[in-house]
């Protein structure tokens, strides 16, 4: 998907409607067209990157920043004691549009939410394969 397809930067431009709830240097805070529960925003990357590792330090810091400011005000408005942030880094993560974004999903006791573990099916992974995947994850952490 090229940048003038992209509906994130075509948001960020201007060129489509948007409730805009906040904005800086490196993001933009919107109310999702397509919410899931009410107050259901998104915090949007002004570079047409789709992953995390994409973004500069300075990209993510300001993110997440905008991020942690975003998710208390959000929980305020909506009522709600908590919130679910939400990350799909890639297609094969479930990613929809390829541009980084981040969900803020109001939540409260009163509204029915699972845990994430209950939105997958686990795979029973025995003790040595943990050790294993640890293994292969700390060996790439050391090797850069």
């Amino acid at each position: 998907m090229s940048n003038n397809k992209c509906v994130f930067c075509e948001i960020i431009k201007g060129t489509i409607k948007s409730r805009k709830i906040h904005e800086t240097e490196h993001s933009i805070g919107i109310l999702d067209a397509f919410p899931l529960k009410e107050g259901h925003c998104l915090v949007i990357s002004k570079s047409h990157k789709s992953k995390i590792q994409d973004l500069s330090p300075q990209e993510n810091n300001d993110i997440f920043s905008n991020l942690h400011f975003l998710t208390e005000k959000i929980e305020r408005a909506m009522e709600a004691s908590s919130a679910l942030i939400s990350i799909h880094n890639g297609k094969d993560a479930g990613q929809e549009i390829p541009h980084f974004h981040i969900h803020i999903i109001p939540a409260s006791q009163s509204r029915k939410n699972r845990p994430i573990h209950s939105l997958f099916d686990k795979k029973d992974i025995k003790s040595e394969e943990l050790d294993e995947n640890w293994r292969k994850i700390t060996a790439e952490i050391q090797s850069s």
